[in-house]
């Protein structure tokens, strides 16, 4: 199977060198040997007009050898306060769990935009941080205030 999920991020990563969104970076990781498919480096910047908006935030996508028929696992480095990452910084999203949205078709582009929307539009009815659940439910503003912090805090590179 590794060799149709090789062949898969190769036109991935072309797709994405010559049409990506704005302000976005993705690229396989660069190793001693040469590049790494199986691993990319990501930016994702806040979206304009939200709490997110002036910070960059870096995640790793790890994809596996059955990738596309299985979805890549996401993860923010350093872990985002969100109440669907986990402490651990897995991104927990419905596009991103092959038992729910995850369709093989999926680009890391459309990947991304999901998970920047995320940001903003949390998915309050699967929760997988308890700390950043209870402070949206509870106190938005204060949530908010929070984010705004955290976006102070990692700037674009």
């Amino acid at each position: 199977m590794s060799g149709i999920a090789r062949a898969r991020l190769a036109e991935e990563r072309k797709s994405w060198r010559k049409d990506h969104p704005v302000g976005f970076i993705a690229a396989p990781e660069q190793t001693d040997s040469g590049l790494n498919l199986f691993k990319w480096k990501c930016g994702i910047p806040g979206k304009e007009g939200t709490s997110w908006e002036g910070g960059f935030y870096r995640l790793t996508i790890q994809f596996s050898e059955d990738f596309p028929s299985k979805p890549p696992k996401c993860q923010f480095q350093p872990p985002l306060f969100h109440p669907n990452v986990y402490p651990t910084g897995t991104v927990c999203l419905s596009i991103l769990n092959e038992e729910q949205d995850w369709r093989p078709s999926l680009t890391i582009k459309q990947i991304l935009l999901g998970i920047q929307d995320l940001l903003n539009n949390p998915n309050l009815h699967d929760p997988a941080q308890q700390d950043a659940f209870n402070l949206c439910k509870s106190d938005r503003a204060a949530y908010e205030a929070r984010i705004r912090e955290i976006a102070r805090s990692c700037p674009p590179p």
